[in-house]
């Protein structure tokens, strides 16, 4: 789901709220060590958001929020904020060239470059977040 977030709308709020879950509490961000990406360099997206991105001419950048239910990948075109709503079930991330994770959900995808250690940190901490509380699976029981 491609949402522009711009301005503050209780309708779109709702609807980020019920795919993903309400923000993490105070606590929680503790105890994970923190809920937010650092600045990602974009280096490929679907063309949807392609589209959104060519509108200016800024150097392409993302963050990933994490969710109880998922995550919100933010970037911004023009004077506009943008997020793609991905609940886990549907997330998918793969770790494809030497620096190079790509996050998909159905048809929309950004691929980011994970130059640093704290890229990958946060990858790693989000998959192992993903794993221990994604719902049990047939072949679990």
């Amino acid at each position: 789901m491609l949402l522009n977030v711009s301005y503050n709308n209780k309708e779109i709020t709702r609807k980020i709220d019920a795919e993903v879950g309400k923000p993490f509490t105070l606590k929680e961000r503790f105890k994970l060590g923190g809920i937010g990406s650092p600045k990602l360099i974009i280096t490929e997206t679907s063309v949807k958001i392609r589209n959104l991105l060519i509108l200016d001419n800024n150097r392409d950048t993302c963050n990933v929020e994490m969710r109880p239910k998922g995550i919100i990948v933010r970037f911004r075109s023009l004077l506009e904020t943008f997020a793609l709503v991905i609940p886990y079930y549907k997330l998918t991330i793969y770790k494809g060239e030497a620096s190079v994770y790509s996050i998909y959900r159905d048809n929309d995808f950004f691929k980011v470059e994970s130059d640093t250690k704290a890229v990958q940190k946060f990858f790693k901490k989000l998959l192992d977040y993903k794993a221990d509380n994604a719902p049990t699976s047939i072949e679990d029981l």
